[in-house]
């Protein structure tokens, strides 16, 4: 088994709420999304980022805006909707529920082998 591949799926699984919270606060573009998944050191590729904003938005999650940009193109900020952010409050639940259940397993587990 591969540990990259597992790490790879673990990151997958958190990138559609990650992308929402990175929305909670301020519209961004792409480029941003990307840099600040980028930061948390979730390894994301530009391949990955389009078509799951594209689907998030096709679910009524986020919408979008062209803005003009003084240093080049046109950028398409995104933008959590009024179902996005209740989505997005659904999710916050679920997050903590599951990182205490998670935690209440793995710490089990380290003192069970201690």
């Amino acid at each position: 088994m591969n540990i990259e591949n597992t790490k790879a799926q673990m990151r997958k699984g958190v990138l559609e709420y990650c992308i929402l919270s990175i929305l909670k606060d301020k519209d961004k573009y792409a480029s941003e999304i990307l840099g600040a998944l980028k930061d948390a050191k979730m390894l994301v590729v530009e391949g990955t980022i389009y078509p799951l904003l594209t689907r998030l938005k096709n679910a009524g999650l986020l919408n979008y805006r062209w803005e003009e940009s003084t240093s080049g193109p046109p950028r398409k900020y995104y933008a959590l909707t009024e179902t996005g952010q209740l989505f997005l409050n659904e999710l916050n639940g679920t997050w903590d529920e599951l990182r205490n259940a998670v935690n209440l397993v793995t710490n089990t587990k380290q003192a069970a082998t201690k």
